[in-house]
């Protein structure tokens, strides 16, 4: 499997490169099949965000990829993952290079397709059992996790509706351990419109909508320490063109991270506020997009049961886990919220997620893996048991 995770490491899956995200799909469906489960390739709605001239633009993505199994087992699980990564084509984090015997540094590597083949080796252990056929299961392969899930929200709430429960394979925390609760997560967009000029003739009859941007970047990310749980990271910024003219038009980019769900009316409240101070400004028109997409995920009872009985699988195989919180989110975060418990960390062992430093546990892919298969074998054994709590 390490040689398969080089593989599909290599191959650029950014959220917005289409056609990457289905080289990768087309991997794993050679590398699925074995399951002997039918798998629907599936399209999705065109994402649609903010263009850096502040239009609104749709953009393809890739397709997604769906394997049921045993649809009318008395247990059913859902299993799920993500073929992109947040590193575009034009990024310079593109090559997996060996980092000693039992580390593999590279994009994605750990988030998250080190954990699809975690997944894979875990149902292909299921299918070899005599117990196979007490629990069903359904596979979902998304191709835009990390931009939110717009696309993939309606395929993961029917997966939702038709599971006991779910497994999801963003990678453990640094540590090996698994997450507890988690942050939600918010993306806004905002158009500054100001008014074009001369910036050496007639700089008084322009209205730099960079300078507007500024001052409400720097008010947005005051509301960092404001409240408790509350994170917010100005991410991205682009105006202005030849240096003779005043700016007429900015676009700035911020995500959210929250605690609670009062935390978001919160956010809105302290967001209209600061838009309505630049506003105010004669000449200066600003428009907001976007919202919460993902949910906070509390570590609720039926979660906790769940957390329960994978550690007692993992005592079993001499891992010591323990669940904490972290301020990241995921698909996890959107189906707790449609009603379906979930563990949602169970990939690889690694690190560094999110920066050209991303690296993983090479043996963490069989240990991880050992880890998921015990507990769908136990529960279709009936040696464990689930029903969702009252």
């Amino acid at each position: 499997m390490r040689a398969e995770l080089i593989a599909l490491a290599s191959i650029n899956s950014g959220s917005f490169n289409a056609s990457g995200v289905d080289a990768v799909g087309d991997r794993l469906q050679s590398l699925f099949a074995p399951l002997d489960a039918p798998i629907e390739r599936l399209a999705l709605a065109p994402y649609r965000r903010t263009a850096d001239d502040g239009s609104l633009r749709e953009y393809p993505l890739g397709h997604a990829l769906r394997l049921r199994k045993r649809p009318d087992a008395p247990l059913r699980v859902f299993l799920c993952g993500h073929m992109d990564t947040v590193f575009g084509a034009e990024h310079p984090f593109q090559q997996v290079r060996p980092m000693g015997d039992d580390r593999l540094h590279g994009p994605g590597v750990a988030d998250l397709k080190g954990g699809l083949l975690v997944m894979l080796l875990a149902l292909s252990a299921l299918e070899r059992s005599d117990v196979r056929h007490q629990i069903g299961w359904e596979v979902l392969l998304t191709p835009d996790e990390e931009i939110g899930s717009q696309g993939s929200l309606p395929l993961l709430a029917e997966a939702a509706r038709r599971n006991h429960f779910g497994l999801v394979y963003e990678p453990a925390l640094p540590d090996g351990n698994l997450a507890a609760q988690r942050k939600g997560s918010g993306n806004f967009d905002v158009i500054v419109h100001g008014r074009a000029a001369h910036a050496g003739r007639d700089p008084q009859q322009g209205r730099n909508a960079i300078r507007a941007a500024a001052d409400l970047v720097a008010m947005i990310d005051g509301l960092n320490g404001q409240r408790e749980g509350v994170t917010v990271n100005p991410g991205y910024i682009h105006g202005g063109g030849a240096l003779s003219i005043v700016p007429d038009r900015c676009v700035f980019k911020f995500n959210v991270r929250t605690t609670a769900p009062a935390d978001e009316c919160w956010v809105h409240d302290q967001l209209d506020l600061a838009l309505s101070r630049i506003n105010a400004r004669e000449g200066f028109r600003l428009e907001l997009r976007g919202g919460f997409t993902r949910p906070p995920k509390a570590f609720d009872a039926a979660t906790q049961r769940l957390a329960g009985l994978l550690a007692d699988c993992g005592q079993a195989l001499s891992l010591d886990l323990q669940f904490k919180p972290t301020g990241g989110c995921c698909d996890g975060n959107n189906l707790a919220a449609l009603g379906l418990p979930n563990i949602d960390n169970l990939g690889v062992v690694g690190g560094e997620i999110h920066s050209d430093r991303e690296f993983m546990r090479v043996s963490s892919l069989s240990e991880r893996a050992q880890l998921s298969a015990l507990l769908l074998l136990r529960l279709a054994s009936g040696e464990m048991h689930w029903t969702p709590a009252p």
